[in-house]
């Protein structure tokens, strides 16, 4: 089973959304759906952006949190993939992924025994931007016989995570080069920011800005003698540009394979474009009045702080707000109103947040079920 079953009873559990071979209609709701076409289609662009530019692809797994998802990138020719937190590289680890950033800072006891655990059994790396870190960081490496490979983090605009400092970088990385069960390896230089101005040029200017700053840091520990050999970044807003700068060596996008509502509100060129292959499968439970309607698929099945979703095909229809389980569904006067039972399609606003509602992703061609694939990393957050 692909799903985190409920026993009811001591015969009843909670069956799959769907089956291979049935119509998307007939699939229960509130299910997420993935189109594979377009989504082959997604991976195949971003993997030739890359190798068109000499960088490496690690698609960063925070985005589906689906080993299957991941399996398919390494397949077309990504390095590997990144997650945000340890806890989330489990299932990637198990389902055969060997090659894992942790695209953050790991702090605390449990959680560097924890990543210590998984560095003897896979080739990991890790972002630090802090001394005392980085020395717990060894000692955890140590005290399991375990090598990990830690990039500094520079904060190149976003400000989040990340040291700023000229001396913090060089002794960051002086200390991971000296340090047991640490390997010195570049730098983390990602603006997360970047990825969602609207603006086409605006966000080349911003994205080159952050580069800049990227590749002055690798000039200074070049400048004394340490070897940067991977500055790794990007996402899928800024990966147009990234790509080509000769500053990356390794871009990490995650949303460009599903697309949704805040990544499609920003101006696209021809170099880069993707199309949506996630949706949100919902049912029309009530048609209380005129002019509305109520879907199955509120907050626990999809995110609103980027906006609400939207309907998919149906002109006239606006989804207007999410409660815990309902979703309210203005209905134009000259649109087609949808009726009791009907299976509508939203484009989510929101992959990442969205994704980790779910335990199962519904995969479909031309309209029918092919297979399901768990989100087996769904929750995992420490």
């Amino acid at each position: 089973m692909t799903t985190r079953q409920s026993h009811l009873s001591n015969s009843l559990t909670l069956p799959e959304p769907a089956q291979p071979g049935q119509p998307l209609a007939q699939v229960d709701t509130p299910s997420l759906v993935l189109d594979l076409d377009v989504f082959e289609a997604n991976l195949a662009a971003m993997q030739h952006w890359a190798d068109r530019h000499g960088v490496a692809l690690r698609p960063h797994a925070k985005a589906h949190k689906c080993p299957e998802v991941a399996r398919r990138q390494i397949a077309l020719g990504a390095r590997g993939i990144c997650c945000q937190k340890v806890s989330e590289a489990l299932p990637f680890l198990e389902a055969g992924i060997r090659d894992i950033h942790i695209s953050n800072e790991v702090v605390g006891p449990a959680k560097l025994a924890l990543l210590a655990q998984i560095a003897a059994q896979a080739d990991v790396s890790v972002c630090v931007d802090n001394m005392d870190n980085l020395q717990a960081l060894a000692a955890a490496m140590a005290q399991a016989g375990a090598r990990i490979t830690v990039l500094v983090e520079v904060d190149v605009g976003q400000g989040r995570c990340g040291v700023t400092d000229d001396h913090d970088v060089l002794a960051l990385a002086r200390a991971a080069e000296a340090a047991q069960g640490l390997r010195f390896g570049g730098l983390q230089a990602y603006h997360g920011t970047v990825q969602h101005i609207r603006d086409h040029a605006e966000r080349a200017a911003r994205s080159a800005q952050a580069a800049a700053r990227a590749a002055g840091y690798a000039s200074l520990l070049r400048a004394h003698g340490i070897t940067c050999e991977r500055i790794t970044g990007s996402g899928t807003g800024s990966a147009e540009f990234d790509a080509p700068s000769g500053v990356y060596t390794e871009l990490q996008p995650g949303s460009y394979a599903f697309m949704d509502g805040d990544y499609g509100a920003n101006e696209w060129s021809g170099q880069q474009v993707f199309g949506n292959s996630l949706f949100l499968l919902s049912t029309v439970m009530s048609c209380p009045a005129p002019g509305r309607a109520v879907l199955d698929a509120g907050l626990k099945s999809t995110t609103v702080e980027c906006g609400p979703p939207r309907l998919h095909g149906r002109p006239g229809l606006t989804y207007l707000a999410a409660n815990d389980e309902h979703g309210i569904v203005s209905v134009e006067a000259q649109a087609e109103a949808p009726a009791l039972g009907e299976v509508l399609a939203l484009v989510v606003s929101h992959v990442d947040p969205t994704f980790n509602l779910h335990d199962t992703l519904v995969t479909y061609r031309d309209g029918v079920v092919a297979e399901l694939w768990p989100i087996a990393a769904r929750g995992l957050s420490r």
